[in-house]
């Protein structure tokens, strides 16, 4: 699909108009049945482009040592083009620095791929037509003064459940968008994370696609854009449901991406395309600006990057106490003093101990998948390679399975965090309830399931329950840990290969929720901080991925684990795209 060439004009993006900023208007076309029709606004470069200049930019700022060595330049006169494939956080920092391309000319190579192949993978719901602008800032900042921060020119993506200032929040759901029948729900400022990107440097080129209010972990189809596929095999489960960011970073579409975890929405499509996935402890990221589904509780966002050094080059970014959200000053006395970077080496294994899985964690998805077991005991190995020793099924007998069953529900929670979110959107936002939509929409939200009143967890008996066995659950955790003397659990992310796209071919709307994930649920109602790393990929070509999976507040010690695993097998593969017929 090819858009026309030389034609400047005024485009929505989900019911947000800019004007004054020339780019062209490229229509997708979903090809999935049942699929909206999507118009993403892609930017072109132009001489004119006008952006604000900062008065008083930072310091050049430094990064730890990279894994790449660095590259000589190329010839001045003969500039090669781009190649975005694969590119990490850490090469764009050496490149732009060796002036190997400028941060406008990376963005338009990155929205030239998208252009290109978007229309068959479906990862965004819509791209920021600011990139190029922001682009251009970047690099008179970098030739007046350094690098804005670590992320300098990187570009970004991030789920559509993530504020960006002036943008369409539409977390997936139609309702949130005039473009799709409702109403735009546009924040007046950036979600706390998005902000400390863009503060480091990062651009934002788009806002990836996501099941409705992130309520799928395994398939990722919203009511506004359609379904996501994954570019290993557009026939198996990209993952969710932060599956758009997963697609979006598996097919060079960005660097690097921020994806949102209640229950596996990190790992598991991470998992399903061969993405180092972080999944923090709770507290450790704010979560201001983010549309939620417990952030009294579980909710975290995370990277989602195509290695654990950008990976954690993200954490250091976007880690650590803020007053948008009070919940993160727990983490004040648990960030590294250099950062998570900085703490990466290649011997971390070395004298470790890890639990492996076995029932004795869960009942479901054990025992491993034939195939699965196999890949499992070649990664065991490897770990033990490494210098690491590995216990069987440490919970076994300990009664985890039947502690975990006993969990209570917090039925205010999801009333309670959606209405503290909209009151946050800004005095400019459409509505600030559930109530005000109603009124402006003339729907009933979410066709009047489950509305309860939005009561305060902590102030409710379910709310006082629910952290009472949340407290228990960590006491056993911390007893079997100590007990076999462990430095975290080492398991398969998914105990089978991953699930394909269309499960029924005589029901296509049968869509279950059944990614078999090992370490969520459980990991996400406890708080505990969870990595994944690729491993191997299965005969079919889909990926084999690990967790490493630690106790409160074991983030650093994690990435170093992961990292260290990582440079010792280099196990990622690319995938190879296919643009849609007629868009060769």
């Amino acid at each position: 699909m090819i858009p026309k060439s030389g034609q400047a004009c005024i485009v929505g993006t989900g019911g947000r108009y800019f004007s004054g900023m020339p780019f062209l208007s490229l229509p997708m076309r979903d090809p999935r049945p049942g699929s909206p029709l999507r118009h993403l606004a892609w930017p072109v470069l132009v001489i004119a482009l006008a952006a604000p200049t900062r008065s008083a930019p930072p310091a050049p700022a430094q990064l730890p040592p990279s894994d790449p060595a660095p590259l000589p330049p190329p010839d001045p006169v003969t500039r090669p083009a781009v190649d975005v494939v694969e590119l990490t956080a850490v090469r764009v920092h050496q490149d732009l620095l060796a002036s190997r391309y400028t941060v406008t000319e990376l963005v338009q190579a990155f929205l030239d791929r998208i252009a290109r192949y978007e229309d068959h993978y479906n990862a965004f719901i819509s791209m920021n037509p600011e990139a190029l602008a922001v682009a251009a800032t970047l690099d008179e900042e970098l030739r007046a003064s350094g690098p804005r921060g670590p992320l300098h020119g990187v570009p970004v993506v991030i789920k559509d459940n993530l504020d960006y200032a002036g943008l369409v929040t539409t977390a997936g759901f139609n309702g949130f968008s005039s473009a799709t029948g409702g109403i735009d729900m546009v924040p007046g400022d950036d979600a706390a994370a998005v902000q400390r990107l863009k503060d480091a440097g990062a651009v934002i080129v788009g806002k990836t696609n996501m099941p409705d209010f992130a309520g799928h972990g395994t398939r990722t189809r919203s009511s506004v854009a359609g379904e996501t596929l994954n570019p290993y095999a557009t026939d198996r489960v990209p993952g969710g449901s932060s599956g758009g960011t997963a697609t979006a970073v598996n097919a060079s579409f960005a660097v690097l991406g921020l994806g949102t975890e209640t229950g596996g929405s990190i790992q598991n499509p991470a998992a399903a395309q061969a993405l180092v996935g972080f999944k923090p402890t709770f507290g450790l990221v704010p979560l201001e600006g983010v549309v939620p589904i417990d952030a009294t509780y579980r909710d975290v966002v995370g990277p989602l990057t195509r290695t654990v050094r950008d990976a954690a080059l993200t954490l250091d970014v976007i880690a650590g106490p803020t007053v948008d959200d009070p919940a993160t000053f727990a983490a004040a006395e648990h960030i590294p003093e250099a950062g998570y970077s900085a703490a990466l080496t290649t011997t971390a294994l070395e004298g470790k101990r890890f639990g492996l899985v076995g029932p004795g964690w869960r009942e479901s998805y054990l025992p491993l998948a034939p195939e699965t077991e196999v890949l499992y005991r070649e990664a065991v190995a490897a770990l033990q390679a490494e210098g690491a020793d590995v216990v069987e099924d440490p919970f076994e007998d300990r009664g985890w399975v039947d502690l975990y069953g006993e969990r209570p529900s917090v039925p205010t929670v999801g009333s309670h965090d959606l209405l503290a979110y909209l009151q946050g959107l800004g005095p400019g936002a459409a509505f600030h309830t559930v109530e005000e939509w109603e009124a402006l929409s003339g729907r009933q939200f979410r066709g009047g399931r489950g509305r309860r009143p939005p009561a305060a967890p902590t102030a409710t008996e379910e709310g006082d329950a629910f952290q009472a066995w949340r407290m228990e659950m960590r006491a056993l955790f911390r007893a079997v840990v100590e007990d076999h003397q462990l430095d975290g659990l080492f398991f398969p992310q998914a105990g089978e290969p991953i699930r394909p796209l269309v499960e029924d071919p005589e029901r296509l709307d049968y869509r279950p929720n059944n990614h078999a994930e090992l370490p969520s649920n459980i990991i996400n109602d406890i708080g505990l901080p969870t990595v994944t790393v690729p491993f191997s990929y299965y005969d079919d070509g889909t990926p084999f991925v690990l967790a490493f999976i630690g106790d409160l507040w074991t983030d650093a010690d994690l990435l170093a684990y992961a990292h260290d695993l990582e440079r010792a097998t280099q196990a990622r593969v690319p995938p190879k795209l296919t643009a849609e017929p007629g868009n060769p």
